[in-house]
């Protein structure tokens, strides 16, 4: 299991930004993600979704691409607008076959979301310009730790580092945004947010 400590932040400009990022980070390529979140029986454990099935198209910046269909389960934290979440990923093929067995299970698909956008990554960070539908744009910043090596120093370094490179790019920091995608979705608030 790894765990990923994260932040998101509102982009205004997002053409500037990806300037920006090409001239800091090196592009890896685009992508687009097409994700469906799946919901268990009332009062089980997956009744709060944790459980993510994403079918993602990669182009390259060789000029090769790529698709793939990851399914991820999550347990998520917010920290002073950071996240931290353990996770376990693993591609399945095909995919009709594994949503079969979600639903042979008790699982039923739920809320979606498309993310279309680049991938930069500059040392251990990688940084996506991402599009979601009906949200905006934002900037993720992410760092991967071994779960072994999560703990309060772990954290507090790795957000300083995060801190301090969306900072080098220029967003402020008032853009962050602590919510998850799927709260941001599901209220109604999203709509008129301009951000």
């Amino acid at each position: 299991m790894v765990t990923e400590i994260e932040l998101k932040a509102h982009v205004r400009d997002s053409e500037a930004l990806k300037k920006t990022l090409s001239e800091k980070a090196e592009l890896k390529g685009a992508f687009e993600k097409r994700d469906v979140y799946w919901f268990g029986p009332e009062n089980s454990d997956l009744t709060v979704t944790k459980l993510r099935v994403r079918k993602e198209k990669r182009s390259f910046a060789d000029g090769t691409e790529s698709s793939l269909c990851l399914v991820t389960y999550k347990s998520k934290e917010e920290n002073k607008g950071i996240e931290i979440n353990e996770e376990l990923e693993f591609e399945v093929e095909p995919v009709e076959a594994f949503e079969e067995f979600l639903k042979k299970a008790g699982l039923k698909p739920g809320a979606g979301k498309i993310k279309r956008g680049w991938v930069f990554v500059k040392e251990r960070i990688t940084a996506e310009l991402v599009e979601v539908d009906t949200l905006g744009w934002f900037i993720e910043l992410e760092i991967l730790v071994g779960a072994k090596d999560k703990n309060e120093e772990t954290i507090t370094k790795t957000r300083e580092t995060l801190l301090a490179f969306l900072d080098d790019l220029g967003v402020e920091r008032e853009a962050i945004e602590s919510r998850f995608y799927l709260d941001l979705l599901s209220s109604a608030d999203h709509k008129t947010d301009d951000r």
